[in-house]
């Protein structure tokens, strides 16, 4: 009809190796695996794809890690998505950081997929700062 219609926050895109990704898109495909309970992507600095993603994961209550997870999430997203969705990293995570009212804290997730975790910022609105040591703790180099 002429209009057009924004269904999503622009400001979770992405841009690897020239594709603009919605971050929103990726944590579906993510959350299509039947042990996901809650993903959260992120870009971070690549050398050759100028970003590449980092998901945080978090399984469903009962659900393992086992050796073939990540390579499962990362087929779910190649066939939801395409093979430039692809997480570069994948951390599997109890809980992710939220606020009070239960937002998540993608500034944190950002600061700590590029290794910056000297200055988190202002992290006095966390419902459990403990989430944010585990994660810094299980940072994937």
């Amino acid at each position: 009809d002429g209009y057009y219609w924004i269904t999503g926050r622009v400001d979770d895109v992405i841009i690897v190796s020239g594709h603009n990704l919605g971050t929103a898109e990726i944590e579906g495909a993510i959350g299509g695996h039947p042990a996901v309970a809650e993903a959260a992507v992120v870009g971070y600095e690549h050398d050759i794809k100028g970003n590449a993603i980092y998901a945080y994961v978090t399984l469903k209550t009962g659900e393992e890690v086992t050796d073939t997870t990540a390579s499962e999430i990362v087929k779910q997203v190649r066939a939801d998505i395409g093979p430039h969705a692809s997480p570069e990293k994948i951390q599997f995570t109890p809980g992710l950081p939220k606020t009070r009212s239960g937002k998540i804290m993608r500034r944190i997730l950002r600061k700590i997929a590029e290794g910056d975790t000297g200055n988190l910022g202002d992290t006095s609105t966390l419902a459990d700062p403990a989430v944010v040591d585990s994660l810094v703790n299980g940072r994937i180099e």
